[in-house]
């Protein structure tokens, strides 16, 4: 299960991410710039689902124990080069 909790700072938000399974939960702080917004899901206002996707995707691809506890979101292509692609996609 993904919850996700957006809060708006200055030039984007701060996404609170709780990833939980088998009876585990693991907490992830995710900034989401304006211009990532813009870029990954241009039609939306709010980051809730492009976050909520991007952790799908993360998630298909490794454990929730290996992904970073706090990053920015464009960082994940710097992981994961088929991100932008894929993400833009969904």
């Amino acid at each position: 299960m993904i919850a996700v909790e957006c809060s708006s700072v200055a030039g984007g938000w701060i996404a609170c991410v709780t990833v939980t399974d088998h009876g585990s939960a693991t907490e992830f702080e995710v900034a989401v710039s304006e211009a990532d917004l813009s870029r990954f899901d241009p039609a939306s206002t709010d980051p809730y689902d492009l976050v909520r996707r991007s952790f799908e995707f993360l998630l298909a691809r490794e454990p929730k124990e290996s992904i970073l506890r706090s990053f920015g979101l464009s960082v994940i292509g710097r992981y994961f080069p088929e991100y932008e692609r894929e993400i833009s996609r969904r």
